[in-house]
């Protein structure tokens, strides 16, 4: 009884210490006047409306969004193909070329941002979009690489054997077979690179050459010159968002079987 009474006690006391922060940034985003208090002082949305409706802000919101898009698909269009061929056909070498997807994400960030900026550099990449994204893209597909590497070993090949028993042809089988049993994977990975995409400051600041700014590189320059709620606006922003898309795999996906458990639950 004292121990089930002390564990609820622990988790409650660390449940409020993880979150503490969040609300302290909620309440600060809402403050009537340019001041960073807390508990607020009057309450107003007014630095809300100024993400959307002020350019500087609005524009590294668009970018952000656009770059965490596109690198949700460049990191698929890598992690999907490795994935099934190392699912497939059991290579020797299927090890060290899982490791080297892992790889980008293992390095410290800072690292795999001055290599890129030394490539993107020369090719005129730098400072750009396409870059970005590329950049975000690579960096980031450990995330799909593992979460479809998952589906795929949670496939029974003698399913697979079965398709091709009756006639279906290895494009078929993977169109109609394995494609759609590993689809909730490869939204699940999409998920993590967008928002992780979405928070990516090293590798923006440092290809971004503040030419470019993404929303984490744009609160970074804000900071320099001033403390203003509109900053803890785009905190709860990132929170929202990040709590939408995982809320949103969690209630549409296998989320037992996403996290590596293979029976899949009762519906």
């Amino acid at each position: 009884m004292i121990a089930r009474i002390a564990r609820n006690v622990f988790c409650w006391l660390v449940l409020i210490i993880l979150s503490a922060p969040l609300f302290i940034v909620a309440g600060v985003s809402l403050n009537e006047k340019k001041l960073m208090f807390f508990p607020p002082r009057g309450l107003s949305m007014r630095w809300y409306e100024e993400i959307f409706t002020k350019s500087a802000w609005f524009d590294a919101l668009l970018a952000s969004l656009t770059i965490a898009a596109g690198a949700g698909l460049i990191a698929l269009s890598i992690a999907l193909p490795t994935a099934y061929f190392l699912w497939r056909y059991r290579v020797f070498y299927a090890k060290l070329l899982f490791g080297l997807g892992l790889l980008p994400f293992a390095l410290p960030p800072v690292i795999t941002a001055l290599g890129m900026l030394m490539l993107w550099v020369p090719v005129g990449l730098a400072a750009s979009v396409y870059g970005l994204t590329l950049a975000h893209g690579v960096f980031l597909v450990t995330m799909p690489l593992v979460m479809i590497s998952l589906g795929l070993e949670s496939i029974d090949r003698e399913i697979v054997e079965a398709a091709r028993t009756m006639g279906a042809d290895p494009a078929r089988t993977f169109t109609t077979v394995i494609l759609p049993m590993i689809v909730p994977y490869m939204i699940a990975g999409y998920a993590f690179v967008f928002v992780l995409s979405m928070n990516e400051f090293i590798i923006s600041y440092f290809l971004g050459q503040f030419s470019l700014l993404t929303l984490p590189v744009k609160v970074f320059t804000q900071l320099r010159s001033g403390y203003t709620p509109t900053i803890a606006s785009v905190s709860v922003l990132f929170i929202l968002l990040a709590m939408a898309v995982f809320g949103l795999v969690a209630k549409f996906g296998d989320l037992p079987r996403l996290l590596g458990a293979w029976r899949p639950r009762e519906r």
